[in-house]
This record gives structure tokens, C-alpha cells and sequence, in this order.
């Protein structure tokens, strides 16, 4: 097999960078910062901001062509990537996201953007100004990076292989984004608008239904805290035991996997407690008010707390409360010198408690709704994993296709 070695400079009409607007819009064209490269094919457009017609037409430079392939150079995580599809348009991107538009005639886009989702290669971006406060790289060195391409026959049935993995996680996300809208609408419809089975019968008063109780989230929830080990005893790191921390949480009801691990030794030597599945977690620091259910017993860091719910609430129903709620946590968060919650910020917090039979009829729907997600993020991590363990082999040509 014939494999040519070019540079990205040689086989890009365009490598540029974006600019970044003033104002954004609760909705209007697609605004794309780097955080919406989550290194699959499909952007993340939960992480999409929003401009306006006129903002789009000013900022020229940073408007998205369908095929650009956008690379991450400037920040904490330089060289996630991502694919702009027709239906992200029209779309723009900030500075920190290098835009390449292919030459069709000499590398097929897609082909690219699998080349850069190889780990060697996001590695290999990583190490390029490792040394710099604010880790970055110009848009010279990414025209100099170079990689070895096949005919375009060739490309073609490699990129038709790895898109069949994708297409597949992209069709399971969409089913849980639908799975998601569902259980939010079921817990908006019968305890934010109290049209809930046999609110015919039930008066209202004071504001909510008659023998529903109205109080702080402290009174209905226990607050609990995490822990780092010593990061230099290496004893600690590297086990079984899943190490749950702000970068870990996803914008989807469970977390999975997370980037660290614990030993046992490493967990007595924290202050967090082995927390079970469905502890709900709250990143407290930074990005605040990302909420997630444990999809296994895991430890966390101390820049999160852990949720678990009092008699007769649940875990399923106090996830749910608390997300048509995080508005008050963020709007209490970002009064502070730097944004966070406090265990005081939960006195400050307003929840309901309906009648446990209302809430047991809640759960007996939104539980195989949960359930239904969970399985269906499992298959897109093994999914994932398939895909990422064949791709360099791909890209490489030690598999022919």
C-alpha cells in the first residue's frame, strides 16, 4: 500500500483561528468554543453558545464551512478535535480553535479529523508547549505537523469503517437526549406545574399543593465531602477505585469512568468516603452546579459534594429536583469572590416534598427511563473503546480495509 507524507499546511485551503463575540444569546446560530470538542465526530452541542445573524456575518474569519475539521490550540486540553457537519450550520468558533478546510482534491476532511483523534497524536500536540503557563501552539506549528495519507480510495473505506462506530454512538446519544427531555418534562409537568395525577381533588395553598411540605435542600438531603491523597506517594494512585473530580463530570445523567483512580491504600488515606452507586455528585469549584449520578461506587475530590437523599425522597427524584434547581445553586455560586458552593449555599436552596406515594408513582416511571439511559452510555463507551483500539491500526495501514 502506497502512503504519502505531507504536512496539514500542504493539504489545507484554510488554517485559521476564530474570534470571540462580546455578547451571547440564549439561542440563535451555533457559537462553537473549544469546550464542545469532546473528540468524537459529533460535536457536543449541549456545550454550544449562541450569537446573533449579524454577530455570524461580522466575524468572517471564524465562520465554519461543513467538512472543517477544528483542533483545540490553546488551553488545558490543545488538540481534542472535532468535525463540522452541515447540520451545526451556520456556526462560528472562538480563538482558541484552529480551523482547517481541507483541499478535497488532496485529503478527504474526515480522513484528518481521524488522524488527529489518535492518543499519539493528541499526545504528541500535548507536548508541544508543555512548558508554557497557558499551554498553546500557532497556527505555524499546526501547519507543520505532519502525517502519512493513502489514495483517496483508500480513505475513503477507512473513514466509512470509523464513521460505522460513530454513527452508532451518534444515533445512541440522540436516544438519550431524548430519554433525558423525558424524565424532565415528567418531573416539570407534576412538581413545578402540579399537574400531577389527582391534582384535580388537591387545593393549592401557599403557593403548592395542600400537605406538601416547602423547605431548605439541607432539611431533605446529607451533604458529604471528598478528598485528595498525597499526589507524590505513588502508592495511592493507579488502582480500582474510581477518583470522581470536576473534569469528570458529563452532561449526561451518569459519569461513568473517571480520569484518576485510587488505591485501597489511597482511599484511607483521603477524607472521602467509598460513596455507592447513584451518589449524586455536585462540582462545587470552577464550572459549578454540574450534577451527576454515579454509575458505580466511587471516591471524589474535595471540589465536589456528595448527595444522598433523606426519607421519603430518593436518589432518582432528588437528581431530578435538583436539576430543575440548579439555576438557584449557580445564581448563589457566582456571588462569590471566585464561583462556589458552600455547605451553607443548601440552607439557601428552596425544594418540595410531595407525599411519598407521589413520589414512589414518579420513580416507578422515571426509574427504567434512568435505567434505559445508563445501558445505552455503557454501549457508547464500549463502542468507543472498539473504535479507538482500531483506529491507529487504520490510519497506520497495519489493517488493511
Amino acid at each position: 500500500m502506497s502512503w504519502k507524507t505531507v504536512s496539514i499546511g500542504e493539504i489545507t485551503k484554510v488554517v485559521t483561528k476564530g474570534t470571540t463575540p462580546k455578547v451571547f444569546l440564549d439561542s440563535g446560530v451555533n457559537y462553537i468554543k473549544a469546550e464542545a470538542l469532546n473528540g468524537d465526530s459529533s460535536l457536543n452541542s449541549k456545550r454550544f453558545y449562541f450569537i446573533d445573524e449579524q454577530t455570524h456575518e461580522s466575524l468572517r474569519r471564524s465562520q465554519l464551512d461543513d467538512g472543517d475539521v477544528l483542533l483545540t490550540i490553546a488551553g488545558a486540553q490543545i488538540g481534542k478535535c472535532g468535525y463540522v457537519k452541515d447540520s451545526y450550520l451556520p456556526a462560528n468558533t472562538n480563538q482558541a480553535v484552529g480551523i482547517m478546510r481541507l483541499d478535497k482534491n488532496k485529503a478527504i476532511p474526515k480522513f484528518i479529523y481521524y488522524f488527529f483523534k489518535q492518543k499519539k497524536i493528541f499526545q504528541l500536540i500535548q507536548g508541544l508547549n508543555s512548558q508554557a503557563a497557558q499551554p498553546n501552539i500557532n497556527l505555524t506549528m499546526l501547519k507543520q505537523i505532519k502525517l502519512q495519507i493513502p489514495k483517496h480510495s483508500i480513505q475513503q473505506k477507512i473513514t466509512s469503517t470509523l464513521s460505522t462506530y460513530d454513527d452508532l454512538i451518534e444515533n445512541n446519544r440522540r436516544r438519550i437526549q431524548l430519554l433525558e427531555e423525558s424524565a424532565r418534562l415528567l418531573y416539570k409537568e407534576w412538581f413545578v406545574n402540579f399537574r400531577f395525577p389527582g391534582h384535580e381533588n388537591i387545593r393549592i395553598v401557599d403557593g403548592v399543593p395542600e400537605g406538601w411540605k416547602t423547605g431548605c435542600a439541607s432539611d431533605i438531603l446529607d451533604v458529604m465531602s471528598g478528598g485528595t491523597p498525597k499526589t507524590k506517594v505513588s502508592d495511592y494512585w493507579d488502582g480500582e477505585i474510581p477518583f470522581f473530580t470536576p473534569k469528570d463530570a458529563t452532561d449526561t445523567p451518569y459519569v461513568l469512568s473517571t480520569e484518576k483512580t485510587l488505591s485501597e491504600e489511597g482511599l484511607k488515606k483521603c477524607n472521602s468516603k467509598f460513596y455507592p452507586k447513584n451518589t449524586i455528585f455536585i462540582t462545587a469549584r470552577g464550572t459549578v452546579g454540574k450534577l451527576n449520578l454515579a454509575q458505580k461506587s466511587m471516591a471524589m475530590n474535595q471540589s465536589c459534594y456528595a448527595l444522598k437523599a433523606k426519607a421519603p425522597l430518593n436518589q432518582l427524584f432528588l437528581y431530578s429536583a435538583l436539576e430543575a434547581s440548579i439555576a438557584q445553586f449557580k445564581s448563589r455560586a457566582s456571588g462569590a469572590v471566585f464561583d462556589a458552593i458552600v455547605v451553607d449555599t443548601f440552607k439557601f436552596i428552596q425544594l418540595i416534598t410531595p407525599p411519598k406515594i407521589l413520589i414512589s408513582k414518579f420513580t416507578e416511571i422515571a426509574e427504567p427511563i434512568f435505567t434505559q439511559i445508563e445501558i445505552l452510555l455503557i454501549q457508547n463507551q464500549k463502542l468507543a473503546k472498539a473504535r479507538d483500539l482500531l483506529l491507529p491500526r487504520l490510519m497506520t495501514g497495519e489493517v488493511e480495509v
